[in-house]
C-alpha cells in the first residue's frame, strides 16, 4: 500500500462497515504539555484530522477498542496506540469532534500520542471498518495549515 503525505485524503470504511469517511490528517504539532497535563515521555504529537462523510449514511471512525483506529509507527517500527501515556488528556476544542459524521458534512477531530523525542516523525496508521490500513508520512517538525490554531489551543 502506498504511503500518503500529510494533507492527503484517504477514503475509508466507517466503524462496523457502515458508511464511508474521507479522512485527511492535515496538521501536526509537537508540544511538551497542555493546559491540563504533561507527557509521561517527552512530547505530545497532536494531529488535526478532517473527517468527511461521503455517502448517504453517517459514518464513524473506528475506535481502538474495536481493533482499528489510529496508531503512530515510530521510525524503528514500534506501533503506539492513540491515547497512550498521558495523551488521552490532550484536547484542542476545535479538533474534538468524535462520534458519527452525518452525510454530506465534515468535522475536525484530533488524535494525540505521548512520544519519546526519538519517536518524532514517522508514520501515522489508520485501520478502517473493513480492516484496511492507510498510512501517512508524518514529519518530525510542526507542519500543516492548522499549526497556529493548534498551538494556541494546546498552549499550557
Amino acid at each position: 500500500m502506498k504511503t500518503l503525505e500529510l494533507g492527503a485524503p484517504a477514503e475509508t470504511i466507517g466503524s462496523g462497515g457502515a458508511g464511508v469517511l474521507e479522512l485527511t490528517p492535515s496538521s501536526i504539532v509537537y508540544v511538551t504539555g497542555s493546559m491540563s497535563t504533561k507527557p509521561s515521555k517527552d512530547v505530545f504529537a497532536f494531529i488535526a484530522v478532517k473527517a468527511k462523510s461521503t455517502k448517504a449514511v453517517a459514518a464513524e471512525q473506528v475506535a481502538p477498542i474495536s481493533g482499528g483506529g489510529w496508531k503512530w509507527v515510530a521510525k524503528d517500527g514500534q506501533a503506539i496506540g492513540e491515547g497512550n501515556g498521558e495523551s488521552y488528556n490532550v484536547v484542542a476544542d476545535s479538533f474534538n469532534a468524535g462520534g458519527p459524521v452525518e452525510p454530506g458534512t465534515f468535522v475536525w477531530d484530533g488524535i494525540a500520542f505521548d512520544l519519546a523525542k526519538a519517536q518524532r516523525g514517522g508514520t501515522l496508521l489508520y485501520t478502517d471498518g473493513n480492516g484496511t490500513a492507510y498510512r501517512w508520512t508524518v514529519p518530525a517538525a510542526d507542519a500543516g495549515a492548522q499549526v497556529a490554531q493548534l498551538k494556541k489551543e494546546l498552549a499550557p
